[in-house]
């Protein structure tokens, strides 16, 4: 029988991020969301709290505490508080985890130690393309080896922070298989282009990344001559972003039943009445539905099973509740839930993403 009762330090843990998010981003997360940046104070804050540093071993000067359920646990709580500033925080998991779970034990001993620092390392990744359809195990930046450099060409959009990046993680195809390959930001041939104007989560900050004729040491190449098991990376970070539409769902869900208790209209709370009522009861068990497959998702990948079945099933299942919680919290709101005072037309936009998120988290 799976028990997903916290341990006591999954407990502390979650206790602290969620009065993070409560004290600390639920204060300025509207304002970030207006004026497109991330506070520089909060975001070195968040960092601090020390959700990667805890997953990296030991041996690279980390806790070697990594747990799938545990960092899925913390980021329901983070992204409950907001998205954006959670992708800001988090946005050095891109490159950390894909190291962690594939690299070889020269690129470990190289880049691990960088992300137990008291400074968060500029580091991101590039895998969404900007084509339709995109998939990512059939991706159009290609990496083709001449000798003992790789050469790279294709395009990367919503690359979080690619603007103050020192090291792009640039996923590509090597003969049609899904590869990772680490390019310093001052490679001749790769482009950071302007900021992407996205419909949601407007305080992080993305960009176009262009690479032409890029060439990188065959030492880049994550995972060595191996390469790496991208399927796992995927379900790693689909995991991970299924997590924090779980954050997302629940904000706009507890908002929007707070507010129908407190919404007086002919007399009465209009939670009273029974279409809302109804509404929010189902709200509160889709995210209940939607947290279980997460939970599930998460363990099975801590025990080092093939989860891509379950990670596949859990994706399509919370993508169309995020949205459909995120929905109804307008709905609740009346002519409220559509103006910006109220944040939740922020929830919806935000939640509108994460079927266009891959790449954007990964635990």
């Amino acid at each position: 029988m799976l028990d997903f009762r916290p341990d006591e330090e999954q407990k502390m843990l979650t206790d602290t991020i969620a009065r993070f998010a409560r004290e600390r981003v639920r204060k300025v997360y509207r304002d970030a969301e207006e004026e497109g940046e991330v506070p520089e104070q909060l975001a070195r804050a968040g960092w601090e709290i020390g959700l990667l540093s805890t997953a990296i071993p030991e041996a690279y000067g980390g806790f070697g505490e990594y747990s799938v359920v545990t960092g899925a646990l913390a980021l329901e709580e983070f992204t409950w508080g907001d998205l954006a500033i959670t992708f800001n925080v988090m946005t050095p998991n891109l490159v950390a985890i894909p190291v962690m779970l594939c690299g070889t034990e020269e690129q470990k001993a190289e880049y691990l130690p960088l992300f137990t620092t008291e400074v968060p390392p500029k580091f991101t990744a590039g895998l969404t393309e900007p084509v339709v359809q995109f998939n990512p195990y059939k991706l159009k930046t290609s990496a083709v080896r001449e000798g003992d450099v790789y050469v790279l060409n294709g395009s990367k959009t919503v690359v979080p922070l690619a603007d103050e990046a020192e090291v792009i993680l640039v996923y590509a195809a090597e003969d049609g298989v899904t590869q990772a390959f680490l390019v310093p930001i001052d490679t001749e041939g790769l482009k950071i282009d302007a900021r992407d104007k996205l419909m949601g989560v407007k305080a992080l900050t993305t960009n176009l990344v262009t690479l032409s004729d890029v060439r990188v040491s065959i030492a880049n190449k994550l995972g060595g001559d191996a390469g790496i098991d991208f399927s796992l990376l995927l379900n790693h970070s689909r995991v991970a972003l299924a997590a924090a539409a779980v954050g997302v769902a629940r904000a706009g869900f507890e908002y929007a039943r707070d507010y129908a208790k407190q919404r007086v209209q002919f007399g009465e709370p209009i939670a009273h009445r029974q279409s809302i009522a109804f509404m929010l009861a189902d709200m509160a068990t889709e995210i209940d539905e939607a947290r279980l497959l997460v939970w599930e998702a998460a363990w099975l990948l801590d025990q080092g099973k093939n989860a891509t079945r379950e990670v596949t099933i859990m994706k399509q299942q919370v993508d169309r509740a995020v949205m459909q919680v995120a929905d109804r919290a307008v709905q609740v709101l009346g002519g409220y839930g559509y103006i910006r005072e109220f944040p939740v037309e922020l929830w919806l936009r935000n939640a509108r993403g994460f079927t266009t998120f891959d790449g954007l988290a990964i635990i």
